[in-house]
């Protein structure tokens, strides 16, 4: 795939890189610059990630395998 670097070095980015990283118009790139080739990224949302964050310790303790088990199937009657 390629794109073309404008007199004001600019390049469109190609539809199916847009849409594979999920980019919109106004969104923003951040570039390495300590590596010898371009890589571009969409920028790590650190606020989602913080909501996200401590969401799953208000529920009950964790189930075993064996107690997942009986949940969905029913105990089973040893012989």
């Amino acid at each position: 795939m390629q794109a073309t670097l404008t007199s004001k070095g600019q390049i469109t980015l190609p539809i199916k890189i847009r849409r594979k990283l999920g980019l919109k118009a106004g969104d923003t790139l951040e570039f390495d610059e300590t590596v010898p080739f371009i890589k571009a990224r969409k920028p790590f949302d650190k606020e989602a990630m913080r909501k996200a964050i401590g969401r799953g310790k208000s529920r009950k303790p964790a189930r075993t395998s064996s107690e997942w088990l009986d949940v969905l199937r029913g105990p089973v009657e040893q012989p």
